[in-house]
């Protein structure tokens, strides 16, 4: 069991006085800090994108833009737009036997929320769940990766000049920091990372019953059917599994196609990383693996399936750069589960295709596995779509894309089951990080004191007439 450092413990405890004096912040203290945190980011967005490229290896601005800096962007006009709103108190009248009493549902911040960020999306991952406490009312402690360590030490220095150190805290350092920071008594915690991480966390967290939400990953699965647009699907596909060089935690994990096309779907990738990137082994728009580990976990997931059987699709001219840690994209087919690449999520630019012989089989082979944190479909048929989402389980879904169901404020984002636990985003990030306070008023003539003891006749009839209204 991790014991929580005593820097790490004086600082939340700094943070919970701070809260102490100010447990309802105003919407313009609220809108104050998340314009502060907008501002950081476009002032820094050129230094931010170089250290992430830099702790990379090389990952392209233009993706870094798209899939960090937009949606963090975003995230934060949504919240100024509609935060306000989201604190005002849910009032109704109460049930019928209680008339003329009313009830409110009051949003309360929780006070210091927790957040641990993954390497593979550092900025995004950080900002998303910020946005979503800053706007609750919260403070919050930030964890950042140690796989990350240009960019998480630039992004601790900005934010400790735009934020009270009592309003947000950002902290580095290595696994030993984080194992201090999970055991902490936040008022919640965020995890973002993997499942086997995920566990850890989770026990270290349930030691001061601190609730948790967990952002894990698993094996999503991409199904074409067979009223896709086949090429379209193929693009969306690769499009989907290839940014960040496959390093997303929503990436698809493995395509579930019709026997008959699988050859036709090796053709249309080939043809697709063609032009989306020409010259890939001189590409400066394709991904490094973001470490020496995670590169040799892949290529070991690789060869380990070759070895069991499998056979190996190169989709460009490129080949394996360890030195660069360039691992060129790749499908597989001839796979089962006894394989470790269709055991473990992959996290890379690799891509397994398991054929089927009818959309059933499609449907049972996901029901029959973990749920996963995403799954992709590509049918128009909305009957077919309908079965598909009827009988299966993931965290979410993008119909005809990959993705950018991600990026839908009115949408919560979150697993389900072995890939994780709660959501956010949006308004029901606000709602994570807040308590919605049950509120009863009694009004001021009312006839609740005809319920009071003694028991006889009068109270006997009141009680049925209350038994029978239900």
């Amino acid at each position: 069991m991790s014991t929580p450092d005593p820097n790490l413990t004086a600082s939340l405890q700094r943070m919970r006085t701070a809260h102490a004096a100010d447990p309802m912040p105003t919407w313009d203290a609220r809108a104050k800090r998340l314009r502060a945190l907008d501002t950081m980011l476009r002032e820094q967005r050129s230094a931010f994108a170089a250290a992430i490229s830099a702790d990379f290896g090389q990952r392209p601005a233009e993706e870094t833009d798209l899939l960090e800096f937009f949606p963090s962007l975003s995230g934060i006009r949504h919240a100024l737009r509609h935060g306000r709103r989201w604190m005002r108190p849910r009032r109704s009248l109460a049930g019928l036997a209680f008339l003329p009493a009313r009830n409110a549902l009051i949003p309360q911040p929780l006070g210091v929320i927790g957040i641990i960020v993954p390497w593979n999306y550092p900025l995004y991952l950080a900002i998303g769940p910020l946005v979503d406490a800053l706007v609750a009312g919260n403070r919050a402690m930030v964890k950042m990766s140690e796989y990350t360590p240009r960019f998480s030490a630039l992004f601790a220095e900005q934010m400790a000049r735009y934020f009270q150190p009592d309003e947000v805290l950002v902290v580095t350092g290595d696994a030993e920091v984080a194992q201090a920071f999970s055991a902490l008594s936040f008022d919640h915690l965020l995890f973002t990372g993997s499942t086997a991480v995920g566990h850890h966390v989770m026990r270290a967290a349930a030691t001061n019953l601190t609730p948790v939400t967990l952002e894990l990953g698993g094996k999503s699965p991409a199904i074409i059917g067979p009223g896709a647009r086949f090429d379209k699907a193929v693009e969306r596909i690769v499009f989907g599994k290839l940014v960040n060089a496959g390093q997303t935690c929503i990436a698809p994990d493995y395509v579930l196609l019709p026997r008959a096309r699988v050859a036709d779907f090796i053709d249309a990738a080939r043809s697709m990383v063609t032009r989306m990137y020409p010259q890939l082994a001189q590409s400066t728009q394709y991904a490094s693996v973001a470490s020496e580990r995670q590169y040799q976990r892949l290529v070991g997931l690789r060869d380990g399936a070759v070895a069991a059987g499998a056979q190996v699709h190169p989709l460009s001219e490129a080949t394996d750069d360890p030195a660069r840690r360039l691992l060129p994209p790749q499908l597989l087919s001839e796979v089962n589960d006894g394989m470790g690449v269709m055991q473990e999520e992959i996290f890379g630019p690799l891509l397994p295709l398991v054929p089927y012989d009818s959309l059933d089989e499609a449907i049972a082979y996901v029901a029959a596995h973990p749920h996963p944190l995403a799954l992709y479909l590509f049918e128009q048929d909305r009957s077919l779509i309908d079965k598909v989402l009827a009988r299966t389980v993931a965290g979410g879904v993008s119909l005809n894309d990959t993705l950018f169901h991600i990026a839908q404020h009115g949408l919560p984002f979150g697993g389900v089951g072995a890939s994780g636990m709660g959501g956010y985003h949006g308004e029901a990030g606000f709602r994570t990080f807040s308590h919605l306070k049950p509120v009863f008023r009694q009004a001021r003539f009312n006839g609740v004191g005809l319920l009071n003891p003694p028991y006889g006749a009068r109270f006997r009839r009141m009680l049925g007439l209350l038994l029978k209204r239900g």
